[in-house]
Order: C-alpha cells, then structure tokens, then sequence
C-alpha cells in the first residue's frame, strides 16, 4: 500500500469517529499539557530570577557581620585588602524617610551605594544612569528609583521621571536613573525604594558612615564555596568571633548557592510533576489500545475484504499503527498549545506571588521540550497500538469476511 493511500486511508477512519477519538485523546492531551506548562513556568521562573533578582551575578557574595560595633568602609577596604579571591567589595548604608512629590506620600527604604554597585550587581537602567564618582564624592542630591516606586509615586510604571525631584527629609533630590523592579530595590505597595550615593546617604540620611551588607565579587573562574569559606574564616579571625557564634554574627553566602538551591527546587517540582504527566500519559496510552482494539473488532469484515484484495499482513499492521501514532500526536500538538496557554495563565499568578507582585514572568517553551512532547507522543503510540495492529493483520480472512 503506498503511503498516500494508507494516509488517507488512516485520516478516514478516524474521521469517522471524531467524538471516540477526542475523548480518547483526552489523557494524552492532559498528560502533554502538564508537561509543557510545567517545563514553560519553570523555564519563565528561573529565567525572571536570573534576570530580575540578580542570580546570574555568581561570583557575587554577601556578607554581613554583627560585631557589637558599626562597620565603616575603611573596614571593607581592609577586608578587600586581605581577602584577595575578590575583584572588588562594596557596601550599602541603610536608612529610611519620606518621600513627596506633589500630591503624593510613601515612606521610602533608601540605600546607599557607591558607583561600583551597580556594576557588581548587574543594575539594568530603563531610564537615565547611574552616580559618578564626582557626585558620590560631592554627597550630590540624586537619588535613582526602581519602576514600582515610579509607579506610587508618579501614578504610572513608564512615566518619563528622570530630570523631576522628589524632596526626601525636607531636602530636593534630581531622580537620574530608573531601574527595573528588581530583589533590593523593591520596597512594596505604600512604600518606595530609593537608591543615593553612599556619602549623600551618611551625611544625611544615616548621620554615619556605618554600613550595612557588604558585596563581594570574586575573580571569574573561583570556587565559590572556597570564597565563602575564606571569607568566613578571616572575618571570624579578624573580628573575635567564636566558632559557636559564627552563625549569629556572621552571615556570608553566595549567590551561586543561590543558583544551586532554586536549581535544585524547581527540578524536584519538575520531577513531581513529571510524575503526574507521566500517570496520565500511562491512562492515555491505556485508553488509545482500548480503543484501537474496538477498531479492530469492529472493522474485522473490513481487514478480512482487504486481505482477499490481496493486503498483506504489513500493510495491515502499519494501517492501524499509523492511526494510533496519529491519534497520539494530534493529542499531544493541542497539549502543546494548552499547556503554553496554561502556563500563561500561571505565570501571572506565580509572577503576583513572586516578590510582592514585582516580578514579570514569561513562560519559555523551546524547541527541544516540544521536540520531546511529539516524541513521547510516538512512542506511545508504538507502544500502545503495536498490539491491536498484530491482532487486526493476523486475523483469517476467510472467518473475518464470515463475522457477524
């Protein structure tokens, strides 16, 4: 039989029982859906943590000690100095204020940093810069906002702010700079986040040159895991801190941990729902052989009137292998597009859940998951139609023409 005719051959067969095989296909369409909005949703979570929390930043280290006294920059320095796994160290002075413009107040968490903060952690800018040198050295009046602090205070996400002021503590600051919403920056609904030079932010935020995190970000190439522990071990050498203490005053850690443990959660919920869309792709399959055995019973007449036509067993065989491989595949492309429309859907919640609503999920469905899905849809149907297909070309087609 030549493949047009066996194609055509298959297509009308299953067009004739379109209600049979769409609730046939049902399971397998489920099965595919789960697999793709999970692959989708957990592809779209990694890839906005990466690119809006600053996980791809793996060289980056935190460090924060407690040490009974405030820790000044000389003190970074010094720490920069002897801690020669690190390209360069800077720091942030917390404090916090009120913010106006216009009609409009929110409290603002309000940190300060030096230029090089925004190179260590990757600062994507939507609108305007970042400080110099000369206004972090001058305490200039500038203060850079994220996209959700636009948003409370200027009414809209997008707004075109750079060049307005803001007065922060009875002083006027120059917004420079808008970044995106984004791990530190972001503050909440009824409250702003407000990036300032480090010495504006002592002299008239803080009152002191006392800082808060420390950011570390080490040579290209090391081993993260022997960064963090050089560094623990220096810090608790060169601050007193006993080994029983470590944990209370000393907290150092990498964001290539980081990495590794978001890594790790998302491929155990993968696994987990592997598993679902495996249990009902098993059902799917299990559905599509019922249904292809009913195929063949009711069309033994038929098989038996091609084989006196002179079909042969192969030709058969491949007929009814073709229609369950069809079945399946036709299944498994609306679960690819179910699926995707599914992980759309969750990726607004999951992107609402995320950091306070302030990070934007896209799913991300490649070629190789979909490649795969078509795939496992083959396979199941190979698996699950090879035996109703030897059952239909072994049968006799002298009893076949006889059977009632």
């Amino acid at each position: 039989m030549k493949v047009r005719d066996l194609a055509v051959e298959t297509w009308s067969a299953l067009d004739a029982n379109r209600g049979r095989s769409a609730l046939t296909v049902l399971g397998i369409v489920i099965g595919i859906s789960a697999v793709i909005a999970m692959t989708a949703l957990i592809g779209g979570i990694n890839k906005a943590l990466v690119g809006e929390l600053g996980l791809s930043q793996a060289q980056l280290v935190y460090i924060t000690v407690n040490t009974g006294k405030p820790l000044t920059y000389d003190d970074v320095d010094k720490m920069s100095q002897n801690l020669t796994d690190y390209d360069y160290m800077v720091a942030t002075s917390m404090g916090s204020g009120e913010a106006t413009t216009g009609t409009k107040k929110a409290s603002a968490n309000i940190t300060g940093v030096k230029p090089a903060y925004f190179k260590a952690m990757a600062t994507k800018f939507v609108q305007g810069r970042a400080f110099t040198d000369a206004e972090e050295g001058k305490g200039s009046l500038v203060v850079i906002l994220d996209k959700n602090s636009v948003k409370t205070l200027f009414g809209d996400a997008d707004a075109e702010v750079v060049g307005k002021t803001i007065t922060l503590n009875n002083n006027e600051y120059s917004i420079v700079g808008v970044t995106e919403s984004s791990g530190e920056m972001y503050a909440g609904a009824d409250s702003v986040s407000l990036l300032m030079p480090f010495s504006t932010a002592a002299t008239r935020v803080v009152g002191s040159q006392e800082v808060g995190t420390i950011m570390g970000f080490a040579h290209e190439g090391s081993n993260m895991e022997s960064v963090v522990k050089k560094t623990k071990d220096y810090i608790a050498a060169a601050y007193n801190i006993p080994e029983s203490e470590r944990e209370e005053n000393m907290y150092v850690y990498s964001m290539q941990s980081m990495i590794d443990q978001v890594n790790a959660t998302m491929g155990a919920f993968s696994l987990l729902m592997s598993a679902v869309a495996g249990v009902s792709l098993l059902v799917g399959g299990i559905g599509i052989m019922n249904m292809m055995l009913t195929n063949v019973t009711e069309r033994i007449r038929e098989i038996g009137l091609r084989k006196a036509l002179g079909a042969r067993r192969s030709d058969i065989t491949r007929q009814f292998m073709l229609e369950s491989v069809l079945l399946c595949v036709s299944g498994g492309l609306i679960g690819v597009l179910l699926g995707y429309l599914g992980a759309l859907a969750l990726a607004g919640l999951a992107g609402s859940a995320l950091m306070g609503g302030g990070t934007t999920i896209t799913p991300v469905v490649d070629l190789s998951t979909v490649l795969m899905a078509t795939s496992i849809c083959v396979f199941i149907g190979v698996l699950f139609g090879w035996y109703p297909a030897r059952r239909a070309a072994r049968l006799d087609p002298v009893e076949s023409l006889h059977y009632q």
